[in-house]
């Protein structure tokens, strides 16, 4: 009976590990060449504990001629020696001995001529007298290693190369003729029977893949070929320029293999395995391929041209590297690794693998990270990237109002959009659709984090992105703006220990900042806070924070009631955005809890309105609404620009009889660099704030019309916002243009 122990032990069957000689240590010969016998002696000491069998040369000629007489496996030589300089004995050891470690001795200045010598590869390390012995003992051990690994390189690529042959004879018995690619195109008359029956022959006969005949004798066309496949058979087709592929998952199928029967491992998943093959019909491979790699294939498809070059990238090229220098190569972690991208048919622009190139141009990363590092320079909230006719336009949204701030050619924009996607993990494929992602970014000055956006225009796709800064300090009440009575109303509401207090304005009018500036004001240790947000835009360690996640199923109300569980004391909730997520909020209001949250309406009474549009119950918004403050963002005058002007009638015309000539004072900035020339610098709010009493609870309670409840609260001391922003200009703050731009034109 045969022994098959060799299939298992690596061993010839007559020769057991019983029967095998143990391995004798290797013992390193060293060369020592110096012309001082006192630094020979030295050097000898310091390896004498060492295995080493040492050997010696007091000049470069007899180190020459040792080396043509014996093998060593590691030299050190002096630099200034008489006749020959140590770098001229180097040179000449590496063409005698090119595997041999060479290492420098020198206490010469001349580190030109060194460092010269180890440019042209040389010499492996240098070593300045005085030496420390123990640094040099541990130079030499790491020296020899290197030396070990290098010969271990190479058995391992005769190896390969030995194994390479035994798997290409296997792979020419593996084809099991199972294709039923001909039979196919034969049933929809693309070939005639005569051909199919050829096809068989030569398969035999060769023991070629069919569809390797198929396309040699040109009988079809390969893009009729693949366009059967994918409409009338449905077979995947994919994008092999875009994936990139760990050498683990491409030692799975020897390339011997893919060479001769047209495939390419892909990825892992589990015990399934991705494979591009030229022919998704030939069920035999299939079954040849899951025998070989031990795991379930997933046959996806790829043409015979770019299989070819990925498997020449994945695998090399049939000459082995040279390994005459000592370098190391390390192939370092692609930022890009998972992307995988599948061909869309109705898209006839630039290629996928053309733009995923592209994002690892250092034009694309070095612009995209100037555009970010600008605008976090410049306090920019959002970033516009915007596509125009003839150029692209990056838009920096600072203060509040967008301004153009970098024109950048077409020909990089594909490139730029990449790159932005990959790092906010966005289908790069898909560029017909608004996709949105996140990207956390770490500069020199602080950590943010940008909110994507993408929207497909007539010229292309145009990204916004959002920058929340994690380390922004939250305001105080007192440093919000509020005027004297509008702050001695928002002190009592956040003293109310349950209710609900909105915020109220568009996006961009900093709800969210106020709503931080009231959680903050009476934190106590003793009370559990917890926020439900998206994104979180301020970072508070004594607060729970929630981000919401809808694509799994994170939603606000889903969130809030799973905290109202959490016995939350008070509860931030970014937004109300529909009836459920509102009436989970006012229930927690009901019952205990004090909630913030926003609404998107103009003015606080519209906020009203807006609650009863949602489908609360009026009674229920009269009993738990604590307070609304509706508020916008203008520009704050520059205080080391400001001045005192005269202002346009027609523009106090448009803001109505509180504008009055005469009445108020108005000041501008004159531009300045600390303004970078605007006459702005920082913004600051503009509040309307409504505290309910009885009277007007009773108003909400019965259903009143907007009108009803508008003259109630100027009856309680509601100050509209635009005789707040009339106050702000009277003191100086900000300008007419700005309340114009904000609050519109006034009745």
């Amino acid at each position: 009976m045969a022994n098959y122990t060799s299939l298992f032990t690596g061993m010839p069957d007559e020769v057991q590990p019983s029967q095998a000689e143990p391995a004798k240590a290797a013992v390193y010969r060293i060369l020592l060449v110096d012309d001082e016998p006192n630094v020979l002696k030295a050097l000898q000491r310091v390896f004498r504990q060492e295995n080493y069998e040492i050997v010696l040369a007091g000049n470069g000629p007899d180190a020459i001629d040792l080396l043509r007489k014996d093998v060593f496996h590691l030299m050190i030589s002096d630099y200034m020696m008489p006749g020959m300089t140590g770098a001229q004995v180097l040179k000449q050891a590496k063409a005698i001995q090119p595997d041999m470690i060479r290492i420098m001795l020198t206490g010469h200045a001349d580190t030109g001529a060194v460092m010269g010598a180890i440019n042209e590869g040389a010499v492996y390390k240098f070593i300045l007298k005085p030496w420390n012995d123990d640094d040099l003992r541990v130079t030499m051990a790491i020296a020899l290693e290197q030396f070990d690994l290098i010969q271990k390189n190479r058995a391992l690529q005769k190896e390969n190369s030995k194994k390479s042959i035994e798997i290409s004879a296997l792979a020419k018995m593996a084809v099991t003729n199972r294709s039923q690619l001909a039979i196919m195109l034969n049933k929809r008359g693309l070939l005639n029977s005569q051909q199919v029956q050829e096809l068989h022959r030569l398969q035999q006969t060769h023991k070629e893949p069919i569809i390797k005949l198929l396309l040699e004798r040109d009988w079809i066309p390969e893009k009729t070929l693949r366009d059967i496949l994918r409409q009338d058979f449905l077979v995947e087709e994919v994008a092999l320029g875009e994936f990139q592929i760990d050498p683990a998952i491409a030692a799975l199928i020897p390339q011997s293999f893919c060479e001769r029967q047209w495939v390419v491992p892909l990825k892992q998943e589990g015990r399934r395995l991705m494979l591009a093959v030229a022919d998704p019909m030939d069920s035999g491979l299939v079954d040849d391929l899951r025998f070989v790699s031990g795991l379930e294939i997933q046959a996806v498809m790829a043409d015979v041209a770019s299989i070819k070059a990925k498997i020449a990238e994945v695998y090399g090229r049939e000459e082995q590297p040279s390994f005459e220098d000592l370098e190391t190569l390390v192939s370092s972690v692609d930022p890009y690794e998972g992307i995988e991208v599948v061909i869309d048919e109705e898209e006839d622009q630039r290629s996928l693998e053309e733009l995923l190139r592209g994002t690892e141009e250092p034009p694309a990363i070095r612009l995209v990270n100037a555009i970010i590092l600008e605008a976090i320079r410049l306090g920019a909230s959002d970033i516009h990237i915007h596509p125009r006719t003839k150029s692209v336009v990056v838009r920096l949204r600072i203060d509040g109002v967008l301004a153009d701030k970098i024109h950048i050619p077409h020909q990089i924009y594909a490139s730029l959009v990449s790159r932005l996607k990959v790092m906010s993990e966005l289908d790069i494929s898909e560029r017909r659709r608004p996709q949105d992602g996140r990207i956390t970014v770490k500069t020199p000055l602080r950590i943010v984090d940008l909110r994507i956006s993408t929207l497909p225009t007539i010229n292309g796709e145009k990204v916004v992105m959002r920058i929340l800064d994690r380390n922004s300090a939250v305001k105080s009440i007192e440093g919000l703006g509020f005027s004297p009575a509008d702050l001695k109303k928002v002190l009592n509401m956040v003293d109310k220990p349950q209710g609900i207090i909105l915020t109220t304005g568009p996006t961009g009018s900093g709800k969210t900042t106020t709503l931080y500036g009231l959680l903050q004001h009476n934190a106590d240790p003793g009370k559990n806070y917890v926020t439900i947000e998206d994104p979180v835009e301020y970072y508070l360690d004594m607060a729970g924070q929630v981000l919401i996640k809808e694509k799994i199923g994170l939603t606000f109300p889903v969130v809030l009631r799973s905290i109202l569980r959490q016995d939350p004391d008070v509860v931030l909730l970014g937004e109300i955005r529909d009836l459920e997520t509102a009436e989970v909020a006012f229930h927690a209001a009901l019952t205990g809890h004090l909630v913030y949250s926003t609404l998107h309406t103009n003015s606080a009474v519209a906020t009203i309105a807006r609650l009863f549009d949602l489908g609360l119950k009026p009674y229920v918004v009269a009993t738990a609404l604590e307070g609304i403050i509706a508020q916008r963002l203008v520009r704050r005058i520059c205080d080391d620009c400001s001045e005192p002007v005269t202002p346009a009638p027609e523009l106090l015309a448009r803001l109505g009889p509180l504008f009055e000539p005469g009445k108020v004072k108005v000041s501008r900035g004159r531009g300045c660099t600390k303004c970078h020339n605007t006459g702005y610098r920082g913004r600051l709010g503009i509040y309307e704030v409504l505290v309910p009493d009885e009277n007007m609870s009773h108003l909400i309670a019965s259903g009143a019309s907007i009108l009803e409840m508008t003259k109630m609260a100027r009856q309680i001391g509601t100050t509209p916002m635009i005789e707040d922003a009339r106050e702000k200009v009277n003191a100086g703050l900000t300008t007419l243009e700005e309340v114009l731009r904000v609050l519109g034109p006034q009745r």
